[in-house]
């Protein structure tokens, strides 16, 4: 019997979820259209925050300019 809580990943998929719909979001409002430079930001941000809840635990930290 396995007795490891299963909330114990779940906020990792949970983060990755919510920046993957906040990407979605974003691109799709944006669609044909010249971002600003404040929405190009975020769309940075939004991404780092996926990569670091979909990157496998103990990888090798990779920090955005």
């Amino acid at each position: 019997m396995d007795l490891t809580p299963r909330h114990a990943l779940e906020p990792a998929v949970v983060s990755a979820a919510r920046a993957n719909e906040a990407i979605r979001a974003l691109v799709d409002s944006r669609a044909g259209q010249d971002w600003s430079a404040v929405e190009s930001a975020t769309y940075e941000v939004l991404l780092v925050e996926w990569a670091a809840a979909t990157r496998p635990t103990g990888s090798d930290i990779i920090e955005a300019a």
